[in-house]
């Protein structure tokens, strides 16, 4: 494990007009993680709200950047530089993600941003694709919303309904204790653990990488 401090960067778009679409999965997770430790992310930072918290005996800096989600790269950059952030140990990403259903969450430690823009951002202002993340899945299940899934866009942009609100909600649960993880014992440890099909299954199941 690496030393120093542990950057956690949860992406979305700011303003209370999208504080609940899908494409704000990565800010719900960071304020759920927050609420856990009962700290507020509001200090200004390299175009973040930020905010500190001790996990696993190390200081975790959690962040959301105030760029809007294509500029991400702008933010994460500007605070790996500031904090001296090692990578790609101690920085770990969370955001939406379309190719997942709701409910799912998968972690990497690497891999192209394929078509999400706040994903390649990131890779951009880092120069590199070499950097941790966790996804939360938010596509709809099968036959729910198609006509809106395939709009795409407006789909992640627009507010969630109660049931997927619900449906978000134990993930966001899961997603805090993932990252709780990958603090503590690394990226590989939080993979296998939560890389499963489903939560319930017994863990026989491979990591993906």
């Amino acid at each position: 494990m690496q030393g120093g401090a542990f950057l956690v960067v949860g992406l979305g778009n700011p303003g209370i007009e999208y504080q609940f679409t899908p494409h704000n999965a990565g800010f719900l997770a960071i304020d759920r993680i927050a609420g856990e430790h009962k700290v507020e992310v509001v200090n200004r930072r390299c175009r973040a709200l930020t905010a500190k918290v001790q996990m696993a005996g190390r200081e975790v800096i959690l962040a959301k950047p105030e760029t809007w989600m294509n500029l991400s790269g702008l933010s994460v950059g500007d605070l790996v530089d500031e904090l001296d952030i090692e990578l790609p140990g101690n920085l770990l990403v969370v955001y939406d993600e379309l190719d997942l259903p709701l409910g799912k969450l998968r972690i990497r430690e690497h891999g192209s941003p394929a078509g999400h823009n706040g994903a390649r951002s990131v890779s951009g202002g880092l120069g590199t694709d070499e950097w941790w993340r966790i996804r939360i899945g938010v596509g709809p299940e099968p036959g729910v919303q198609q006509e809106a899934f395939r709009r795409g866009r407006d789909y992640l942009l627009t507010p969630m309904s109660k049931r997927d609100l619900t449906a978000i909600d134990p993930v966001l649960d899961r997603v805090a204790r993932a990252v709780e993880m990958v603090v503590a014992k690394g990226i590989t440890a939080a993979m296998n653990e939560f890389n499963r099909r489903d939560p319930e299954e017994s863990g026989n199941g491979p990591a993906e990488k």
